[in-house]
Formats: structure tokens, sequence, C-alpha cells
């Protein structure tokens, strides 16, 4: 019997809003027959904005509340920021799409004073914000002189922290920025020499519960392949490593004709010590390339930095 109804649970912050409802809309025009509603809620990431994350812990930090709620039968389906979902599911729950991704990269985001500025020209002892362990230890790596604070909040209020002096810039997704209309506050775009991006960052993933096949028919019309293939590879390298989101591994993707290129970065907090590598394979077979090149930092020392990060950034009990 064909499916009737399909619920979506969803963080309830502005940026998560806007993605599910992008989904929503475009499962809506290939099953336009199909009662498809939102279930929203706050994370426990959403919940702690004055402790930085790595201190929170990160497991499941944006996904468990959502998770929850398939594994009670009481949303078919969850919509996440990829970089925000683990890389192991709980038992009954897979990823059974990535959409196609927006920019990866980073961007930098300035204050009126600064506009005159780059990122690598802003002046000795410019506050830059950020909350990602991953940007602090790579930009402290090329650009010591700067000085790192934490922040958190919504893209909305790390704007209004920002505008209102806290910060000489932020540093942000380009992608969360574009899809909550803010992309005119870009002022850089950070290549990928200087900061890696998150792990699936700029693409979305549909989880769902195992043993669904109809679910699972549905949220496939909105597969990207290439995105797809990419975004594994980078997922396999970070569950290698058995980091998480609030570490510092950096990674940066592209297919070139039929095979897969994935750099990889793993960088100690001070950002003296930065491990960066490069693998390729056969893009119709992308996570092997994640594993070859996890190893490969291994063997240059990445699992002593990270088990060193884990120790520091340790969660409170």
């Amino acid at each position: 019997m064909a499916l009737e109804q399909l619920r979506i649970a969803s963080r309830r912050s502005q940026l998560a809003m806007v993605q599910t409802n992008w989904v929503k809309q475009e499962l809506e025009k290939s099953h336009p027959d199909l009662d498809i509603s939102i279930e929203a809620m706050a994370t426990q990431g959403d919940k702690i904005l004055d402790v930085a994350l790595a201190k929170i812990g990160d497991k499941g930090l944006f996904t468990k509340e959502l998770e929850a709620q398939m594994l009670v039968g009481r949303a078919e389906i969850a919509v996440h920021s990829l970089k925000d979902l683990p890389t192991n599911l709980p038992e009954g729950l897979m990823l059974g799409c990535i959409t196609k991704r927006e920019d990866p990269a980073d961007a930098l985001v300035v204050n009126s004073k600064n506009s005159d500025y780059k990122l690598e020209t802003l002046p000795h002892g410019s506050v830059v914000g950020t909350s990602s362990l991953r940007r602090l230890a790579q930009l402290r790596h090329k650009y010591p002189h700067l000085v790192f604070k934490d922040v958190r909040g919504n893209v909305i209020t790390r704007l209004e922290k920002l505008d209102s002096g806290d910060y000489d810039c932020l540093i942000l997704a380009a992608a969360g920025l574009s899809r909550l209309g803010f992309g005119d506050r870009i002022h850089q775009l950070i290549p990928s020499e200087v900061s890696l991006h998150a792990v699936g960052q700029g693409a979305l993933g549909i989880e769902c519960v195992n043993n669904s096949p109809e679910v699972l028919e549905i949220i496939k019309t909105l597969e990207d392949t290439p995105t797809a293939q990419r975004c594994l590879a980078e997922r396999s390298f970070l569950r290698e490593l058995e980091g998480g989101c609030q570490v510092p591994i950096g990674v940066n993707s592209k297919i070139e004709n039929q095979d897969l290129v994935l750099t990889g970065m793993v960088a100690s907090l001070d950002g003296l010590r930065l491990i960066r590598d490069e693998k390729r394979g056969k893009a119709i077979n992308p996570q092997p390339i994640g594993i070859e090149l996890a190893n490969a930092l291994k063997s240059q020392g990445a699992g002593e930095i990270l088990q060193e990060i884990f120790d520091t950034v340790r969660p409170e009990s």
C-alpha cells in the first residue's frame, strides 16, 4: 500500500526550518498526493548556548531528539545539516538520501569598520568569532596574530553580536548564510588552501528508519549522486579517524572525470601541528578512499593529535 503520510522531524532553528521546508516543498512537487508535515523541536545543541560545543560533547548534539521521534514512530524522516549528523547512526536508522550540495566553503563575515580587510589582511589582534575547533586550528596555523573567541547562538544572533562590536569578524558556513538570505554578508569565501571545510558541509542528509522501502523510494528523488559520493568519502574518512564534528578535522572533495579526489586535515588546537594529505580513487566506490586517507594521516601522527584534543576538551560530567 502506498504511503499516505510523511512526517518530517526537524530542529526548530531558523536555518533548520528553511532547510526542512525546502525538502518538504521538493517532495510535494514529486509526490503531490502525499500528506507531508513537519514536527519541529529543540535539540540539546539548541538549548545549551553558554558552553562551547566541544565541551558539551557532540555525539548527536543536534540529532538525538529527532532520531527518537523516528524510533518511536512519530516521524518517518529527519532532515539534518549533514555536517551535524554523526557518522555512526543509532541502531534501526540509516542515512537515506544526500541532497545537492551548496558551496561547502567557510566564509568571512566582517562588521562595518573592517569592510576594507580580507582574512589575510586583518590587523594584529583582530577578534575572530568561531565555535568550530576545525576553523580555529586551521586559522591559528595560518594567522597566529589573530585573536579567536567562541561564539554561540543561531546565525542571526551571531551576526547581531558581530554588528554590535563584540567581534571584528565571524567565520560561518557560506551555505547557511546563503540559505537564510544573508549571502550579501559573505565578505570572502575562504580558500581550501587556508581552511578545509567540515565533513558534509553544504549538503543536507535525510535520515530514515531501516527497512522502509516506501519512505526510501520517496526521499531518493532528492538524491544528488556526485554530492552523495563526495560526502560518503568524507564521512568514511571521519568515521575511520573516530572523530566528531567538534574536532579539528577538515576535508575537501572533488570529482575529476571518474575519480574522486579527497583532501583531509587534522590539526592541533594551537595550530602548530597540521597534517594534510590527499587520496584519489573511483567515485563509484567512495568509502575506501576516505578510509585510505584516514590511515595515511594516522601514520603521520593524526591519532596522537586527536587523543590530546579529546583529553583537553573532554565533555564535563
